[in-house]
């Protein structure tokens, strides 16, 4: 559950309007990227992007080498974290293309917001988001050369912290909610069982990990996946979103490399620019973290919902010497940034005060016929005074996000 503050965030057309543009211009970078690195390798043997950064990602998938998903359009669902700093500044802090979540909440805050404030709501212009199912619907079935494609959800199951947002956007776009267990490959098809008999899936919407999707090709004690479903997306008879292999584009360092692929692939300045990231496996960065490590933020580049950080300033000196070591010991598996003076905004305490609580923001990018960008996306809120952690696993919460109409 993630607890909800009523008073919204507010983001000016004129903002929001750069935000867009940024969205979408590192969608089609980062789209660009992952063709790559399963192609040709452009960009590895240019040298803009280290082979072994590439290789040695929990997220780089040698399988998925030759791949050609449908339309040529790997990651169909991003969320992209974006900070802003005291000065009105925004960054990017992180990519999400493997099953970025936290939409429902995005859509149920709303419907919360326009019940107990109608007539604010109203008089404001705020731009809709109640839309977002629908365009997810058609980004899916863009996917398929059938007239009339069968889409379905492919969840872990009920146990899973994302069911329900799982089970929310199946009952919004009207199709089906599968587990493994539902699907089999029958005569070089993915097919859902029915109590007609099966029937054919032409777009799987997977909210699994990578390598949980065929225990023949990936793991092979997942109890999640469809054994052949990779063979059937290989020759084309399955569009499967987001393309399998997105995950190379989820590290933590190879982040620190968009703006170096947007100059690469598009011939242009990022937008949105990155947090200044030090890259702990590059001799100077490493010797610059491990003198300031008291100063600086320390990520682990593959872990997820606040875990495996160090925010230096609020560190003990324990914590600090036991990541000086973690960083000796693999610093590629670490980046560091300075700890940014991020911008506030007011949030209700305990019922009965506004007070300012640190904010990022996970807008929600499609990338099917065209590229959709939610307009606002997820305010998560540290709710604890004085943190900047605000995911939900380390007590943050989410507010709604109003973007003004022009």
């Amino acid at each position: 559950i993630l607890p909800f503050d009523i008073i919204p965030r507010v983001i000016e057309a004129k903002v929001w309007k750069r935000l867009d543009q940024g969205s979408r211009q590192r969608t089609e970078a980062l789209n660009l990227f992952i063709q790559d690195v399963y192609h040709d390798q452009k960009i590895i043997n240019d040298g803009v992007v280290p082979r072994h950064v590439i290789e040695t990602s929990p997220g780089y998938l040698p399988q998925c080498h030759g791949l050609h998903p449908p339309r040529g359009i790997w990651n169909h669902i991003s969320g992209t974290d974006l900070i802003r700093d005291d000065a009105g500044e925004f960054y990017v802090l992180e990519d999400n293309l493997r099953c970025p979540s936290g939409v429902a909440y995005v859509l149920e805050n709303r419907e919360s917001m326009k019940r107990a404030f109608a007539d604010l709501f109203h008089s404001m212009s705020v731009r809709p988001v109640y839309d977002y199912p629908f365009h997810l619907l058609d980004t899916l079935r863009f996917l398929s050369d059938r007239e009339q494609p069968n889409v379905a959800v492919l969840t872990p199951g009920v146990y899973n912290s994302a069911y329900f947002e799982h089970s929310f956007l199946a009952r919004q776009m009207g199709v089906e909610l599968v587990e493994g267990q539902d699907l089999a490959v029958v005569d070089g098809y993915l097919q859902m069982r029915t109590i007609s008999g099966f029937k054919r899936v032409d777009v799987l919407y997977r909210r699994i990990d990578d390598t949980f999707l065929d225990p023949t090709v990936f793991r092979p004690d997942s109890m999640l996946g469809i054994p052949g479903l990779m063979e059937v997306y290989r020759q084309g008879r399955v569009a499967l979103a987001n393309a399998p292999g997105t995950g190379v584009a989820d590290d933590k360092v190879i982040y620190a490399y968009v703006p170096d692929m947007i100059q690469y692939y598009l011939g242009e300045e990022a937008i949105i620019p990155n947090v200044p990231t030090y890259i702990c496996e590059r001799d100077a960065d490493r010797d610059f973290v491990l003198t300031n490590i008291e100063k600086l933020v320390v990520k682990a580049a593959n872990e997820a919902g606040g875990y495996g950080m160090l925010i230096g300033p609020h560190a003990t000196k324990a914590e600090c010497e036991e990541f000086k070591l973690k960083i000796q010991a693999n610093p590629r598996n670490y980046i560091a940034q300075p700890t940014l003076a991020l911008s506030r905004v007011p949030t209700l305490i305990d019922a009965e005060r506004l007070e300012g609580r640190h904010v990022d923001l996970r807008p929600f990018v499609l990338n099917g016929e065209s590229i959709y960008v939610m307009p606002g996306g997820l305010t998560r809120v540290a709710l604890k005074k004085g943190s900047l952690v605000v995911n939900s696993s380390q007590g943050g919460g989410s507010k709604d996000t109003w973007v003004l109409s022009g």
